[in-house]
């Protein structure tokens, strides 16, 4: 009888001590993410840059999954022209993030913006990108121009009017781009 109620109180003990554990760890959780906003905050309203990407930097270590603070980060470089910084900005968020189909885009994106493009390590991004959105516009139209620098004319063709398809009424640009590359390539 004794071992009985000891056995009791003892899961009575264990369920408190993991209810106590989770919502402990929840409300730290919460806090970071708090913490994490409010550096994103104070970055944006700097005008030191370098001190609002330390902050930035901050945010993505205390909130790995605060996708503003990457946004915020990527934009800097970007305008720098800082593209590897980029990439590494993107690359993080994909760490906590797996299945972000923008940061695949973007990183896609500033492989190409390198001089000369990274065609190889761009079109690994935006056939994953692709993978994760086989609906993607900008994907597959990345996709068609880099199988058609490389010479895949077919292929190239197939992603092409796949982008142009799946652009005409959500992004016009996206279409019109397409359907250059598929004149060029003789495909009209």
């Amino acid at each position: 009888m004794i071992h009985r109620i000891a056995r009791v109180l003892y899961l009575c003990l264990l369920v408190i001590v993991t209810t106590v554990g989770v919502t402990g760890g929840a409300f730290a959780q919460e806090s970071n993410q708090a913490k994490a906003r409010a550096l994103v905050n104070s970055a944006i309203q700097m005008t030191d840059s370098q001190q609002a990407l330390k902050l930035l930097w901050q945010a993505t270590d205390l909130d790995p999954t605060l996708t503003d603070a990457y946004l915020y980060l990527a934009l800097y470089y970007n305008s720098r022209e800082d593209f590897p910084k980029v990439v590494q900005v993107y690359q993080k968020l994909l760490k906590y993030r797996p299945k972000e189909v923008t940061a695949y885009l973007n990183i896609g994106e500033a492989y190409m913006s390198f001089t000369p493009p990274k065609f190889d390590d761009a079109l690994k991004y935006f056939r994953q990108a692709y993978s994760l959105d086989p609906k993607s516009p900008l994907a597959a139209l990345r996709i068609g121009e880099i199988l058609a620098h490389q010479g895949q004319r077919d292929e190239a063709v197939r992603f092409l009017n796949e982008a142009k398809s799946n652009a005409k009424d959500k992004d016009p640009s996206i279409a019109a781009e397409a359907q250059k590359y598929l004149q060029q390539l003789g495909a009209m």
